[in-house]
C-alpha cells in the first residue's frame, strides 16, 4: 500500500470513528450527568435514547422537507425525550434514591420493560427508516475517500454540544449547583438549595442528551426496539473507562472506543467486541475511578448492615421449605408436560438466582455480570456434547468447573473493588465471556449456537429430567444455604457489615469473598448446565447482560432479606412471565408495572410480604 493510500484509509477511519463517537458521547454525558447528581444506575437511559429515534422519525415525516425542518425535528425529539425523563424522576426515582444500587437498577429495568412495549405499540415492531437530511445527503472528498457530509454535521454538533455543556458547568449558577452536587450533596442541601428541582433539572439533561443521541442515529441506521440494550452497555463503557461525572471523561472514552471499533472491524474483526470491553476492565482494575473520575465515588462508609442479621429457619419456615420440596416431587403427577417443562426451568432458575443472592446478600458483593457463570456453565456442558461427543453425566459434571474456573480468575480482580465500580467489572467481564462466544465462530458456532445438546436416552422423557434436574438444583440450593450459616458464611456475612472491622480482627477479606465468588460461579455452572440440556441449545444470549438482569430480577422479587427469597423471585418471575405471555401481547408492559410498583411499595419483595403477614397475624 502507497504511504497516499495508507494515510488516506487513517483519515477516512477516524472521521467515520469520530462519527460514531458523537451519538456515543451524547448518551454518555447524559448518563455522566445523571449519575454525578443522582447516583443512580439508570439502566433505562438506553431506553430514552430510543425514543429519541422513535420520536424523530415521526417528526421528521411531518416537518422533515427541508435542512431547517429537519433539523427543528431532531430538537424537538430531544426536547419531548427531556420531558419524558422529567415525568420519570419526579413518579418514580424520587422515590428511590435513598434505596441500594440494585433496587434503582430493577426499577429502571422496569421501566426498559415498559418503553419496549408501548414503543412496539405505537410505532410497530417493524424498524423503521427515516429520509436522509436534506443539504447534507451528499459526500465531501477526502484524499481520495468520499466522507458522508452527514458525519461531519455530527463531529461538528458533538463539539458543540461538548462546548455548550463546559460553558453550562462553569459560567452558570445552574451549572456550578450540578457540579457542586456532584461533589457533596449533603453541602448542598445544608446551603438551602432544593434538591428536588436539582436532581429533576439533571435528570431532564441528561435524557435530552439521549433524545438528541437517538434522534441524530436517524439519518445513519433504523429506529429498532432492540436499539436500548445495545446502546447501554457501550454506554455504561464510555462512562466507566471516562470516570462517573465526568464530562471530558465521557467525550475522550467515547472517541476512544469509537476509534478502536471504527480501526478494529478492518485489522482485527474477530477480537473487536472483546477489545472495547477489555479496555474497560483493564480501566478498571488499574484506575477504579476511571481516566477523569472522583476516587471518591470508590470510598463507602464502614456501617453496620441496617437489616437484621438472616437467622436459621423457624418452625413455620421449616414447615415451607417441606410444602415447598414435597409439592416439587408430587407436581409433575398433578400438572401436565408443558407445566412440567416450566417447573423444570424454575428449578434451574432458582439455583442460579440463590447463587446470586448468596453472593450479595451474603458477601455483600453486587454483580451486574453473573449471567457470566451461567453462560460458562451452559458452553461447557454444550460445548463437551458438540466437540468431545460426551454424554450428559460428563457434560454436566463439566459444567460447575467452567462456571468455577470463570468466577475464579474473574473473581479475583473483582472482589478488590467495591460498590458500582466492582458491578461495572463483573459487567466488563461478562461482556468479555458474550463478545467471545459470539465471535469465536468455529469454537462456539457464533450467533448460530450449539445445537443438539439434548438429555440421554435415559433421562430424555420431560418428567425423567425434571427429577433430575429439580433434586440436583435443590440440593445445590441447600449446600449454599449450609455454608451461609457455617463459619465460613458467618465470617463471609462480617466482610459484607463491616471489611475494616473483619481486616482487624485478622480476617483475609479478600481471600473470603474469591472464595464465595468461586462457589456462587460454580452453582450458576450447575443451573447453565442444566439450562442448556433443558433448551436442547446454547446461544450467547446466555451470557449476555439481559441474563444477569434476570437473575437481579429474581432475587430483588422474592426478597433478598430471606434464603427462600431467590427461590420465590424464580417461581414469580417465571410464571408472570409464561401466564402474560399467554394472556397478552403487551406482557413486558404488565410486568415492567409490576416491578416498578413492587420496587416502591414492597422493597423486601415477596419474603418480605409472607414476613409481615405472619407479623400481623401473630400480634
Amino acid at each position: 500500500m502507497a504511504l497516499e493510500d495508507f494515510v488516506s484509509f487513517i483519515v477516512a477511519q477516524a472521521i467515520a470513528g469520530l462519527a460514531s463517537a458523537a451519538s456515543l458521547f451524547l448518551i454518555a454525558v447524559g448518563l455522566s450527568i445523571v449519575f454525578g447528581v443522582t447516583r443512580v444506575v439508570n439502566f433505562a437511559h438506553g431506553s430514552l435514547y430510543m425514543l429519541g429515534a422513535y420520536i424523530a422519525y415521526s417528526l421528521v415525516a411531518v416537518m422533515g422537507d427541508s435542512f431547517a425542518g429537519y433539523l427543528l425535528a431532531l430538537l424537538l425529539a430531544a426536547v419531548a425525550v427531556g420531558i419524558i425523563g422529567g415525568v420519570i424522576e419526579s413518579t418514580l426515582l424520587r422515590r428511590i434514591y435513598h434505596a441500594p444500587e440494585l433496587f434503582q437498577l430493577l426499577a429502571t429495568f422496569g421501566v426498559v420493560l415498559i418503553v419496549q412495549d408501548l414503543t412496539r405499540t405505537i410505532w410497530g415492531p417493524d424498524d423503521l427508516f427515516a429520509p436522509r437530511m436534506p443539504g447534507l445527503d451528499g459526500a465531501i472528498d477526502i484524499l481520495g475517500h468520499a466522507i458522508p457530509t452527514y458525519d461531519l454535521f455530527l463531529i461538528g454538533v458533538a463539539f458543540a454540544v461538548l462546548g455548550g455543556l463546559w460553558l453550562l458547568f462553569r459560567k452558570t449558577r445552574f451549572g456550578v449547583l450540578l457540579r457542586a452536587a456532584t461533589e457533596d450533596r449533603q453541602m448542598v442541601s445544608a446551603l438551602g438549595i432544593d434538591q428536588r428541582w436539582l436532581f429533576t433539572a439533571a435528570f431532564v439533561l441528561g435524557a435530552a442528551l439521549a433524545g438528541l443521541g437517538g434522534a441524530l442515529q436517524m439519518p445513519r441506521q433504523a429506529a429498532s426496539l432492540s436499539m436500548d440494550l445495545s446502546i447501554i452497555v457501550d454506554a455504561f463503557v464510555v462512562v466507566v473507562i471516562g470516570g462517573m461525572g465526568s464530562i471530558a471523561g465521557a467525550f475522550i472514552a467515547a472517541v476512544l472506543i469509537s476509534e478502536l471499533l471504527a480501526f478494529g472491524l478492518v485489522i482485527f474483526p474477530q477480537i473487536t467486541l472483546v477489545l472495547i470491553f477489555l479496555v474497560m476492565a483493564v480501566t478498571l482494575v488499574l484506575k477504579p475511578s476511571g481516566l477523569f473520575g472522583r476516587p471518591e465515588f470508590l470510598t463507602a462508609e464502614d456501617v453496620r448492615n441496617p437489616d437484621p442479621p438472616l437467622q436459621p429457619s423457624d418452625a413455620i419456615a421449616k414447615a415451607g421449605w417441606r410444602v415447598l420440596l414435597a409439592w416439587g416431587l408430587v407436581a409433575p403427577f398433578v400438572l401436565g408436560e408443558f407445566s412440567t417443562v416450566i417447573l423444570t426451568e424454575i428449578a434451574i432458575l432458582a439455583l442460579f438466582a440463590a447463587s446470586l443472592h448468596f453472593l450479595i446478600w451474603g458477601g455483600g458483593l453486587i454483580t451486574f455480570g453473573h449471567a457470566a457463570y451461567f453462560g460458562l456453565g451452559a458452553y461447557g456442558a454444550g460445548l463437551a456434547v458438540f466437540h468431545l461427543s460426551a454424554g450428559m453425566a460428563p457434560a454436566l459434571l463439566l459444567a460447575p468447573v467452567a462456571g468455577a474456573l470463570g468466577a475464579l480468575l474473574f473473581g479475583w480482580f473483582c472482589v478488590r473493588l467495591t460498590g458500582i465500580y466492582m458491578a461495572m467489572l463483573t459487567l466488563a467481564f461478562a461482556q468479555i465471556a458474550w463478545s467471545i462466544a459470539f465471535q469465536w465462530i468455529e469454537f462456539t458456532g457464533g450467533d448460530n449456537g450449539i445445537l443438539g445438546v439434548w438429555p440421554s436416552a435415559w433421562a430424555s422423557d420431560p418428567t425423567v429430567f425434571y427429577y433430575l434436574a429439580f433434586l440436583v438444583c435443590a440440593a445445590m440450593i441447600w449446600a449454599l444455604r449450609h455454608v451461609m450459616f457455617s463459619p465460613f458464611g458467618y465470617t463471609l456475612r462480617g466482610t459484607r457489615d463491616s471489611a475494616l472491622r473483619s481486616s482487624a480482627i485478622g480476617v483475609d477479606v479478600m481471600r473470603h469473598r474469591w472464595l464465595a465468588f468461586t462457589l456462587a460461579g460454580a452453582a450458576a455452572g450447575v443451573s447453565g448446565g442444566f439450562f442448556a440440556f433443558a433448551k436442547g441449545s446454547v446461544f450467547p444470549e446466555v451470557l449476555f447482560v439481559s441474563t444477569s438482569v434476570d437473575g437481579l430480577v429474581m432475587v430483588l422479587l422474592g426478597g433478598m432479606q430471606s434464603m427462600a427469597g431467590p427461590i420465590l423471585g424464580a417461581i414469580a418471575y417465571t410464571e408472570i412471565q409464561t401466564e402474560l405471555n399467554r394472556v397478552t401481547d403487551l406482557w413486558q408492559l404488565v410486568l415492567g408495572v409490576f416491578i416498578v410498583a413492587l420496587v416502591v411499595v414492597l422493597p423486601r419483595g415477596l419474603a418480605g410480604l409472607s414476613a409481615l403477614l405472619v407479623r400481623r397475624r401473630t400480634s
